[in-house]
């Protein structure tokens, strides 16, 4: 299996939109708004990385980061998600080769910290922990993860951008 991890382009998005939703279609804890998700944060120019795992020249995986806010007032901190794998190609490792990529540009781009809402045994396998002073309310903090790799300061509640709150 060689799969390319690469850059969203403008060209991939009706892909990275039926990729979504396919993704989605079975998955339990979703309102099955993820496609529309990434298409307003990409509308709101704040995709800050969005990663795009390719087969062959089809997209069989995404990935992508967005900004958060702290209410503490810390700064450069993103969120990550939604993550998605086509359904044929789950359980193949194409999930982790982009959390690994993904996590690598963060780093490389100075980034303070990055959060997660989602299964601890996944994301735990890339240094996401339950972080008490990191709180997305109405969560239970044992799904709602962070990652910190410059700022060990930063505490509060967690708000994602207004993409997230679609009704």
């Amino acid at each position: 299996m060689n799969i390319q991890i690469r850059p969203e382009t403008r060209a991939d998005s009706d892909a990275i939109e039926a990729l979504t939703i396919a993704a989605f279609l079975e998955a339990p804890h979703t309102d099955h708004n993820e496609q529309l998700i990434i298409r307003d944060l990409r509308a709101a120019g704040a995709l800050r990385h969005s990663l795009v795992a390719e087969q062959e020249g089809v997209i069989v995986g995404h990935l992508c980061f967005s900004p958060v806010t702290i209410s503490d007032g810390s700064q450069g901190w993103l969120g990550l998600g939604p993550i998605a794998v086509a359904p044929k190609w789950q359980g193949q490792g194409i999930g982790a080769q982009l959390m690994r990529a993904g996590l690598k540009a963060l780093d490389s781009d100075g980034v303070a910290g990055c959060v997660v809402l989602g299964d601890p045994g996944f994301y735990g396998r890339f240094g996401f922990l339950a972080d008490e002073r990191l709180v997305l309310p109405g969560i239970p903090p044992e799904y709602f993860m962070a990652r910190r790799f410059r700022d060990e300061q930063a505490r509060g509640e967690v708000s994602y951008h207004a993409a997230f709150h679609q009704g």
